[in-house]
């Protein structure tokens, strides 16, 4: 395996940027499994107060350990693949101060689909920080649009039209930080902004080089439109409870519906339901325009006292 191993890291870390920017490492590959480790980094802090990490990188090192078993079930095949759907259940918090490992397992291999099962962990494997469940597409594109990209494109760029059905939608004038007065140094690393709105305001994520995950398309790594999708259900519930509890993750799924070009990525928020305990949220994601989102996910969320959010999820 060693010439897999040696394969997979020259094209699936040395050439894609967001990787090589979180110093993400292939710690071992084998029959159709991977394992890779997240070094520790402050930028991945979700909750400074308590030293604990954002779910965001989580969901990059989960998504792209799938990825690297999808690779090694596939081996000499020359197949492109790209996430189809992925789902994680967050069963503790994670530290900032120690690296975090994922393994994952490609247990089912078709023409059209790979399946894949995860876990997360830091020091103790029995303990596992969160478990995953993944769909990859084979055989997706893998050569450049025909139409030109600019990199500094935004939603606000003129399309043509049959690449938007919405063409009245406009990027919001204004923005906003997330939350003032707060530093939470993920939602920064990601620069995460928000054009308020009472019940439904609109976060967005500027583009960066570095958060590329195909350089070939070029498209966004699939983890950080997840993690950006994750931190705007956040975001929207911390101002509905305004400060009365702590949302936690129980779960969070997110379906990928086309590739996320090298541009700003926007994102809207509804609290389907907001009960004493737990809150579910849906999240459109998309660039150019809502009716075209690039990717919907779905979370449960604990509500949990100021006291009792000191606790992990039982």
């Amino acid at each position: 395996m060693s010439d897999l191993l040696e394969n997979l890291k020259k094209t699936y870390i040395d050439g894609t940027p967001h990787m090589r920017d979180i110093g993400l490492q292939i710690v071992s590959v084998d029959a159709s499994r991977g394992t890779m480790l997240l070094p520790p980094r402050a930028d991945w802090e979700g909750d400074p107060q308590r030293g604990r990490m954002h779910p965001g990188p989580l969901i990059v090192l989960a998504d792209s350990a799938c990825g690297i078993a999808v690779g090694a079930a596939l081996q000499s095949r020359n197949i492109t693949y790209a996430t189809l759907d992925l789902r994680l259940d967050w069963l503790r918090p994670a530290n900032t101060h120690q690296p975090v490992y994922s393994e994952a397992h490609c247990y089912r291999l078709t023409r059209s689909v790979a399946f894949i099962r995860a876990e997360v962990w830091q020091d103790d494997r029995s303990q596992p920080v969160a478990s995953a469940q993944s769909a990859f597409m084979l055989g997706t594109p893998s050569r450049a649009r025909a139409e030109p990209i600019d990199p500094n494109a935004t939603a606000a760029t003129a399309v043509s039209a049959n690449a938007s059905p919405d063409p009245a939608w406009h990027a919001p004038s204004e923005s906003e930080p997330t939350l003032p007065g707060q530093s939470i140094p993920y939602v920064e690393y990601l620069g995460i902004r928000v054009a308020p709105h009472r019940e439904h305001p609109v976060f967005r994520m500027p583009f960066h080089p570095r958060l590329i995950g195909n350089p070939n398309l070029p498209a966004l790594h699939g983890g950080v439109v997840a993690g950006f999708a994750e931190t705007a259900a956040l975001l929207q519930l911390m101002q509905s409870l305004q400060g009365a509890k702590q949302p936690k993750g129980i779960d969070f799924s997110v379906d990928y519906l086309r590739s996320g070009r090298p541009e700003e990525c926007f994102a809207q928020c509804d609290v389907v339901r907001l009960g004493g305990r737990v809150a579910l949220v849906t999240v459109r994601v998309w660039q150019r325009s809502p009716e075209l989102p690039i990717a919907v996910a779905r979370g449960h969320f604990l509500l949990a006292t100021r006291e009792s959010a000191l606790q992990t999820v039982s």
